[in-house]
């Protein structure tokens, strides 16, 4: 799974392409069915170093919902003040906020169940 970087060219392409090889994406992302095929989606179009600056974005912006501090987040995520303070000033973004609820819908869900358990002993 070791990737080297892809360089990418930084010309311009035609904007009517742009944004049909855009809604391709969007189309085949939304298309995946389990985690499964996510992960594999991921790991093949991602380099290593993207796939974690992702990984690690959506997790700085998870722990400042959390309420955890700049140092906090950065000691733990190795991360820079500045990656934090770009992804704060996100955070409220569409996108951001959908990804952050869905982590806080999961971290909900796997709660009541290990209080389930714990009740039912099951």
């Amino acid at each position: 799974m070791k990737k080297k970087n892809m360089r990418t060219s930084q010309e311009k392409i035609n904007s009517t392409l742009n944004k049909r090889i855009k809604l391709s994406l969007n189309q085949v992302v939304s298309d995946l069915k389990n985690e499964d095929e996510v992960k594999h989606f991921l790991n093949d179009f991602l380099t290593d170093s993207e796939y974690e600056v992702f990984a690690k974005r959506l997790a700085v912006a998870y722990w400042l919902r959390k309420g955890r501090s700049y140092k906090n987040i950065k000691t733990n995520l190795k991360v820079s003040s500045a990656t934090i303070a770009s992804v704060q000033s996100m955070i409220e973004k569409k996108g951001f906020a959908l990804a952050i609820s869905k982590l806080e819908a999961e971290e909900w869900a796997n709660q009541w169940a290990e209080r389930f358990k714990k009740i039912t002993g099951r």
